[in-house]
């Protein structure tokens, strides 16, 4: 019986990912026919036309089996021996959760491909030839256009500014090229079609877009999704400024031209520079060579973690109007200093206007141009390794920009069931307006459509990208709860449950993705649910995060973002002055809680000035830690020293405890300007600055606590046990330590926040306290931190499950086992 031969290819899109003895498994005997036990064989690695590692391997089948469906998926091997899938992504039906393709047996020399990524599939990437120098393709997903065509925007050259947006007229257009629908809905360029016959040299730094005729008709300009940059520093959008100077500096990224990049160029040396497009270029290897110090390890594991939250606009106070990555490597020594060796950068992907936090994204592929873009943040990246330092990214998936005209926004199609990066059920007619079909799921904006397996894909690319070709060393994923736990329909509010179903999808995907390409890749999700399966593997039906922030952490312990009864609020209450007892005891629960899987935090981006909650019919706002410790009050003289009293206290409680701690940029300096999303430009602060004046002392407690941390096993264990409580004494103390005897294995941690020193000692009794001797090791009353001085200066003995300890009046004493 004759054989019909089928094809399978499995390509990366990443050309520095590694996969080892990769094989195809399918549904399928020796004869080529259906079988519930699969058939395995091996693969034949080979370099795709994108330039990227790909594998083939050509399965025979019987000709009795065409029409028949068959199943198939591609096996890894990890570095330990271990098989794993290589294929992450899911089947798009709501009950479907195993890692597997599909296809019916059609015919003879039948192509069945997997593209683990689309970073060099759509948008302008490279195209490989044989004996014939690199040409340029362009593609872009549009399934409901009647025809695509490829606009060249005009560029006037290094020589002036001028350029870099196309009307909706048509001005602005340089020339025209066809592109050719392919079956899958993606739409893109032949080489012939092109001029200058599509030589990838020719096409170097074009400005494009997509001329679109949508399903009705109409004519729109679409950027392209998957662009490397986004032409503009500015915030003007020509279509509603007449006024624009025609400079391209000035233009809104959101909305003017993509830019062709090829990744495989190298990197620029010459990024300060203002020409465009540059000029000086250093080949990749040679750009990463000397990217890690051997004397600063960059930490790989969680626990190892002490992250700062960095906002690279936000930075260059009183030098800059805005802040730009060169200005976050000048700061990068400052760091160091302080001892962090992790920094969580706020949304650096292309987002709308001229500064922002960047929680609105539109071009997930490219980096922020008004903030240095794709070079100067790979410069970025390579110096914080150079500094011991891992660099996690901030993403943002449960919403795009609000305005995403020209980006997501009716693609190509004006029917809102038709809308391709939008979720909508139904059609417009089953309800009462419009846009009763979209999904709310309290984020900015409709939530996008993860039951489409392109967008979802999208995503999972971004983030691949950043791990291959940044090296970045991992993620903190916007409110995951927004994902898989709030989606409702607009109409109504009615819970949207395959929203939220395709939502855990999408998130198992887009995790067992980075971790294919980097293993050790460190996952961090904004969850707010407290669900269990967050932080568990996918293949145990976990959505595969490492770790969630834990806000409840930062409502216990600071609580001014909130009037709920139900909290300890301690920092707020403590900040009345007066002695009524805080609710330690709340708080030690909510430590105890935070033993795995939890990233905590004394203050972030959202709560230094952001959050708010009515009080007796007026709004109140939250803001920086050092305001928050004494409600309000003019931090000067014996009010400054107890506002930094009891900053060091809370400070303390998140840094030397059982989770990974995280703070907010300038809590280490005591800055004092509320931090809002709408007019953050004009509240920066010169931490720097700051740390040589007024901040000197808590720059210094900060730095030694972070310093103990790092240096103490016990304090990166998971290992808690709290010893005593007591709300009226405002006193709460607990041991941390490791398994066996190491020396340092043990550290006793008693916090006060009593207005009171307890001079003739104060007295702890548990089981858990051996007899031995104590040393202090840390005391936040030092002089040199602006303390009183009441230290424990002898050894401290614990004798009968009791010790007792001089404890100063708003302090934190650490002692360790002798």
């Amino acid at each position: 019986m004759p054989q019909i031969p089928v094809h399978f290819e499995y390509r990366t899109g990443l050309r520095h990912i590694v996969l080892r003895n990769m094989r195809l498994t399918g549904s399928w005997d020796a004869a080529g026919r259906s079988s519930a036990q699969w058939s395995t064989v091996p693969m034949e690695s080979f370099t795709a036309d994108d330039g990227c590692p790909a594998f083939r391997a050509t399965i025979e089948f019987a000709a009795d089996a065409v029409g028949n469906t068959f199943h198939w998926s591609v096996v890894a091997e990890t570095a330990a021996g271990e098989s794993i899938s290589a294929i992450p992504t899911e089947p798009s039906a709501a009950d479907a959760t195993e890692p597997v393709r599909a296809f019916v047996l059609a015919g003879a020399d039948q192509i069945e491909r997997y593209h683990l990524t689309h970073c060099r599939r759509l948008g302008a990437n490279r195209l490989e030839r044989p004996g014939a120098p690199p040409a340029v393709r362009f593609a872009v997903w549009a399934p409901y256009a009647q025809k695509v065509e490829l606009v060249r925007g005009l560029l006037s050259g290094a020589e002036n500014d001028k350029g870099g947006y196309i009307f909706d007229d048509g001005r602005g257009i340089k020339e025209t090229a066809p592109m050719h629908r392919e079956p899958d809905g993606v739409w893109s360029t032949r080489p012939e079609d092109l001029p200058e016959g599509g030589l990838l040299t020719a096409y170097d730094h074009t400005l494009y877009m997509f001329r679109i005729t949508r399903d009705d008709g109409s004519i729109v300009y679409r950027t392209d999704l998957y662009s490397r940059c986004q032409i503009g520093s500015g915030n003007v959008d020509p279509a509603r400024d007449p006024s624009w100077c025609g400079c391209r500096r000035s233009l809104d990224g959101t909305k003017s031209c993509s830019v062709m990049v090829d990744p495989a160029r190298g990197v620029t040396t010459n990024f300060e520079s203002t020409v465009f497009p540059e000029t000086e270029w250093t080949a990749e290897e040679e750009f990463w060579r000397d990217e890690f110090d051997p004397a600063r390890p960059v930490p790989r594991r969680l626990e190892d973690l002490v992250i700062y939250e960095l906002h690279v606009d936000g930075l260059a106070a009183g030098q800059a109007a805005r802040g730009r990555l060169k200005d976050a490597m000048a700061m990068l020594p400052y760091l160091r200093d302080l001892g962090v060796n992790a920094i969580e950068l706020m949304p650096l992907s292309e987002y709308e206007g001229w500064a922002s936090w960047g929680y609105g994204s539109s071009h997930y592929l490219a980096i922020e141009y008004a903030g240095g873009g794709r070079d100067q943040f790979k410069h970025f990246v390579r110096e914080c390794h150079r500094h011991g330092m891992a660099v996690i990214m901030d993403v943002v998936y449960n919403h795009y920009i609000k305005d995403a005209e020209r980006a997501e926004w009716a693609y190509d199609s004006t029917a809102p069931e038709r809308n391709i990066y939008y979720w909508y059920e139904g059609k417009p007619g089953d309800y009462r307006f419009p846009e009763g079909g979209y999904i709310d799921n309290q984020s900015t904006g409709w939530a996008p459509r993860f039951f489409e397996e392109n967008v979802r894909k999208l995503f999972c690319s971004s983030a691949a990208m950043l791990v291959d070709e940044f090296h970045v060393d991992g993620f903190r994923v916007d409110q995951t709860t927004s994902l898989h736990s709030y989606a409702v329909l607009h109409a109504d509010g009615r819970a949207a449950n395959t929203a939220r179903i395709f939502g855990q999808k999408f998130l198992r995907e887009w995790t067992r993705t980075v971790r294919l390409v980097r293993p050790d890749v460190i996952l961090i999700a904004e969850d707010h649910s407290g669900w269990p399966a967050v932080t568990q593997p996918t293949a145990a039906g976990g959505l595969g995060f490492d770790a969630a922030w834990y806000a409840e952490h930062y409502h216990q312990l600071i609580g001014d973002a909130t009037n709920d009864s139900q909290r300890a609020r301690l920092l707020k209450f403590a900040g009345y002055g007066d002695d009524r007892p805080l609710a330690m005891s709340w708080f030690a629960g909510t430590l105890a809680a935070s033993t795995q899987g939890r990233v905590v935090y004394h203050e972030s981006h959202d709560e230094a000035g952001n959050s708010s909650y009515e009080e007796n019919g007026r709004k109140v706002h939250s803001a920086r830690t050092i305001v928050t410790a004494v409600n309000g009050a003019p931090l000067v003289g014996a009010t400054r020293d107890v506002a930094e009293a009891r900053v060091r206290v809370v400070a303390a409680l998140s840094l030397l405890g059982p989770a990974t701690p995280m703070f907010f940029m300038g809590e280490e300096v005591g800055a004092s300007q509320p931090y809002r999303y709408d007019d953050f430009i004009d509240h920066r602060e010169n931490f720097p600055a700051l740390r040589d004046t007024w901040g000197a002392r808590l720059f210094g407690f900060y730095r030694d606590v972070i310093a103990l941390r790092r240096e103490s096993p016990a304090l990166r264990s998971h290992a808690l046990d709290i010893l005593h409580v007591h709300d009226a004494n405002r006193v709460l103390a607990f041991r941390r330590a490791t398994d066996g005897d190491a020396p340092g294995g043990e550290l006793l941690v008693i916090a006060s926040l009593a207005n009171h020193a307890y001079a003739a000692g104060y007295r702890i009794a548990h089981p858990a306290l051996a007899d031995g001797q104590w040393r202090e090791v840390l005391n936040s009353d030092a002089p040199m931190y602006g303390g009183s001085g009441l230290v424990n200066q002898a050894l401290v003995e614990s004798q009968h499950g009791a010790v007792t300890v001089l404890l100063p009046a708003t302090a934190v004493v650490v002692l360790q086992r002798s």
